[in-house]
């Protein structure tokens, strides 16, 4: 990676020190891709009521994944309500294949948000709608081990500086595994990806089927970043 250093991928203003494009790096490497077609069809925008937004993804028809920071009202200390979030399954430009709001939330109890560094391994959320938004075809597996250093990755989603679009690296890798304060496991990678992208999936083609690893959380001051590790087990003994 270019640093070591990792800072949150808000969605609100970030310290002066902290470059306007965390993640990105000299080079952008990020491209538009197509939303008919997993594995972008199984990712949309997650939007609140109060007006932020965020990515995220689907792993079953009504069941959505994303980052828990998004969702976490620094003014009240608390969540957003689920019915205040929706979800606009492939998401472009004002266009998306379907809508529903949320009707639960849940977020690991180990996930402090006035604590990221030291918990970032379980800034994840699941949100689940009112309705499905999809089908089986249109939804994304989830890996069941943690990934190797090497392994290809790809990740996207609607970001800071192209909101209305998802963009991605389509050419990044995992570099490997580190702690968080916690000392739980992160899973560290190359991709160009910056504020907005926050809750989407990194995303590997593995025995015939686009899987996902983990969510994005996490973003390097120069390129890369850093995603929780979807596992059950992280929550349980950090994988070991």
């Amino acid at each position: 990676m270019a640093s070591s250093v990792l800072i949150s991928v808000l969605c609100r203003d970030s310290h002066a020190a902290i470059p306007q494009r965390p993640g990105i790096g000299q080079t952008d490497h990020r491209q538009a891709v197509d939303m008919i077609s997993l594995p972008w069809s199984a990712i949309g925008r997650v939007q609140t009521e109060l007006g932020s937004r965020c990515t995220g993804f689907l792993v079953a028809p009504t069941v959505v994944e994303t980052a828990a920071h998004c969702l976490f009202l620094p003014k009240t200390g608390r969540y957003i309500q689920p019915h205040d979030v929706h979800f606009l399954r492939a998401y472009s430009k004002g266009q998306y294949a379907a809508h529903a709001r949320a009707v639960r939330l849940l977020v690991p109890p180990e996930y402090d948000p006035r604590d990221e560094s030291r918990t970032a391994a379980f800034d994840r959320a699941t949100l689940f709608l009112q309705a499905p938004v999809a089908t089986m075809k249109d939804v994304l597996a989830v890996a069941d081990r943690l990934p190797s250093p090497g392994t290809d990755v790809v990740l996207g989603g609607y970001e800071q500086d192209f909101s209305e679009i998802v963009r991605s690296d389509m050419g990044c890798r995992v570099e490997g595994l580190t702690l968080d304060g916690g000392g739980k496991p992160l899973i560290t990678h190359d991709c160009s990806a910056t504020r907005g992208s926050s809750g989407a999936p990194l995303l590997s083609f593995q025995d015939g089927r686009w899987t996902a690893l983990g969510i994005q959380v996490l973003a390097n001051y120069g390129r890369g970043g850093a995603a929780a590790p979807l596992l059950p087990l992280v929550a349980n003994d950090g994988g070991s």
